[in-house]
């Protein structure tokens, strides 16, 4: 790809967001029930190819199990309020009460109380309980700490997520993770990330993840690009990993890794010019955080908003607009794409003539600024 010159001493490349792209119909078209918007990943299938962001807002033990009846993929994030307190109720009616002001300092403090292993044991086994797929997440920094605990409670997916997780980690003070060992000895399927570039896909995908999620400080609820300087606009980053998944097939004789977009996806248009640009699967947060059963109670936020040293995240006033079922299958209240996102998909693949998600991967897509009045 090109380089546009920014100054004298630096060269960068051009990087698309979603707002950026549009899909193009093709010369064929079919009817929405003939089209297939179902999952695979290892041995589980889900109806439609949505993970809910392990976020405190979106993701209780309650929502992950009707999330799971509904055919999709909830992760509960097992460094959050559930793993540190019996009962998290007073603490989800504070922060929803906190002003702008105090918000970060008082979120600090509640998730300052340590993660309790038998309290991941047990929020863990009321999810399989439930006859729905367990699917648990952790940081880089925990997950040699309570992957154990994770694996003893039977959890089917294992989610390593932080806002970059490198498979080249280098620390002078701590033995970092040793993602290959690790992934080798475990017995579930692990989705590890994010990550933003090609090569630092590709490293993962060696290291055995049965998917790589695709994102770095693109939510609603992140600021990371104010706090570091640092973003990775979705449309070119999710199209330049499933490039390396492309390339790591050739390398290792047809192992196919999972792409799962993670950050920027707002409506039910993102999450197709997701797959459109080659992600097998979503992970959304504010699209979920906006329904009735959320726990956030219309607001959302993100581990990096209490992080102890530099949050860069904040909790942000999203709404509530419909019941969970209605934001992923409809009917919908709203006009504008933040409800009926899987029926949304499903229109779009018949619209563009599509009858798969492995399909629709290979739509034409041209580059269309979009900018809404």
């Amino acid at each position: 790809m090109t380089e546009v010159e920014i100054g004298a001493g630096k060269r960068g490349r051009r990087a698309y967001a979603f707002d950026d792209i549009a899909v193009v119909p093709s010369r064929r078209t079919r009817d929405p029930q003939d089209v297939s918007v179902q999952w695979s990943i290892d041995a589980f299938t889900f109806e439609a190819p949505i993970l809910a962001a392990p976020m405190d807002s979106v993701s209780s033990p309650a929502t992950v199990i009707q999330m799971g009846r509904l055919g999709i993929l909830g992760v509960l994030d097992l460094e959050g309020l559930w793993t540190r307190y019996e009962d998290p109720t007073p603490f989800y009616d504070e922060i929803r009460t906190l002003t702008d002001g105090n918000v970060t300092k008082r979120m600090q403090e509640i998730y300052a109380e340590p993660v309790k292993a038998e309290l991941i044991t047990a929020r863990l086994a009321e999810i399989r309980a439930a006859g729905v797929p367990v699917a648990g997440s952790l940081s880089p920094q925990r997950t040699q700490e309570f992957s154990q605990t994770v694996v003893d409670a039977g959890v089917d997916l294992f989610v390593i997520r932080g806002t970059t997780v490198s498979a080249e980690h280098v620390s002078q003070e701590t033995e970092p993770l040793n993602l290959k060992k690790f992934i080798y000895e475990l017995d579930v399927p692990v989705i590890v990330g994010g990550a933003s570039t090609y090569t630092a896909a590709l490293h993962l995908m060696r290291t055995g993840a049965a998917g790589v999620l695709v994102g770095f400080g693109g939510g609603a609820a992140s600021t990371t690009r104010a706090a570091l300087g640092i973003h990775a606009p979705m449309a070119t980053a999710v199209a330049d990993i499933a490039g390396a998944r492309r390339d790591y097939m050739d390398e290792s004789g047809g192992r196919y890794v999972h792409v799962i977009a993670d950050g920027g996806l707002d409506t039910a248009g993102d999450v197709v010019k997701a797959i459109a640009m080659g992600a097998d699967a979503v992970m959304l947060g504010t699209a979920l955080a906006r329904a009735t059963e959320a726990p956030g109670g219309g607001f959302h936020w993100g581990a990096e908003a209490h992080h102890p040293e530099l949050p860069r995240g904040r909790r942000v006033e999203v709404g509530t607009i419909a019941p969970l079922e209605n934001v992923l299958n409809g009917p919908t209240p709203t006009w504008d794409g933040r409800a009926n996102i899987v029926g949304a998909l499903r229109r779009s693949m018949a619209t563009t003539g599509y009858s798969d998600v492995k399909e629709f991967q290979r739509v034409e897509v041209v580059v269309a600024p979009y900018h809404q009045q």
